[in-house]
């Protein structure tokens, strides 16, 4: 099975504050670690936490305001000076090409590894392998997108008791079989996969919001998701000020989560005016259950569900 852990670096919104810092989430799996955001001081947070930021091969950026993207000059910096070679692509909304450009270039910093910029908008997809990326404008005031990381789909579950009644034995060829790989046994008889696998299981599914007012694009975007990130800049007495800035309730954040059926709400991108961000949980809990606002180095692990 392949390990997926959520790390927050960063669960503030406009700048930081003492306990939180500027939004950057990271998502690990396998070997490779994805940033999405990366604010002021995300450097630092990769530092203190368990992750290495030598392992980043993308970061995906929702927008360009400065508490979301100003975390990347320091970092591609220190990844240099730390021998990087192999290639980061950076990903975000039309200007991310401009704006790399101008990261790369401040100061008398070179990069001596590839730094390639992306520009993408609604409907694309990105592909890699076995997950792929999805990508949905929302509503901020700038050009901002949210993304879904989705697995690819699993192979069925392994039928041990059917596989040895055709005479495979076990060892190296059930792990062929269980990659999908068709085995010729030493009496020459062919077995392919679906001869002992059950049928195709579906993937995991993560979706971070940006930055937005609550949109009803989102629920289709995040259906049955297994994690939705959705941001919870105010509670809702603060619904008016939240609406005219481009944020969202938590109380939104939480219809959402429930209309769209997901497992799981995570909350983050708080306001520094909550100390204490039990009344963002509460109001989200009260609408839909599995909802929790999240802190700063907070761990997450995504399991696969069967």
């Amino acid at each position: 099975m392949t390990q997926l852990k959520i790390i927050f670096l960063g669960t503030s919104g406009s700048w930081p504050t003492i306990k939180r810092s500027a939004p950057a989430i990271a998502i690990k799996r396998k070997g490779e670690v994805i940033l999405f955001d990366c604010g002021e001081g995300t450097q630092r947070q990769l530092q203190k936490s368990k992750l290495s930021y030598m392992q980043i091969s993308k970061i995906f950026i929702t927008h360009f305001h400065g508490d979301h993207f100003l975390g990347i000059p320091g970092l591609i910096q220190t990844m240099q000076l730390n021998d990087r070679e192999i290639p980061l692509h950076i990903y975000g909304p039309k200007g991310m090409n401009k704006l790399v450009s101008q990261l790369t270039s401040l100061g008398y910093f070179t990069p001596n590894y590839d730094i390639i910029s992306h520009e993408i908008d609604e409907g694309s997809n990105l592909d890699f392998n076995d997950y792929s990326i999805n990508v949905l404008r929302v509503k901020h005031g700038v050009p901002t997108i949210a993304y879904s990381l989705e697995e690819k789909m699993r192979p069925g579950k392994f039928n041990k008791p059917k596989a040895l009644k055709l005479g495979i034995p076990e060892g190296p060829l059930f792990s062929k079989l269980q990659r999908g790989e068709t085995i010729t046994l030493e009496n020459g008889k062919k077995i392919k996969p679906n001869m002992v696998l059950g049928p195709s299981r579906k993937g995991r599914k993560i979706v971070v919001s940006g930055d937005t007012r609550p949109v009803e694009k989102m629920i289709d975007f995040a259906k049955n998701a297994d994690v939705l990130i959705h941001e919870a800049t105010f509670d809702s007495s603060f619904e008016d000020i939240s609406s005219d800035y481009g944020h969202s309730t938590a109380k939104q954040a939480a219809i959402i989560a429930k209309k769209a059926n997901v497992d799981k709400l995570l909350l983050t991108h708080l306001s520094p005016r909550y100390l204490d961000s039990s009344l963002i949980q509460k109001e989200a809990k009260d609408v839909f259950k599995n909802s929790y606002a999240v802190k700063d180095f907070q761990e997450i692990e995504v399991k696969i569900k069967n």
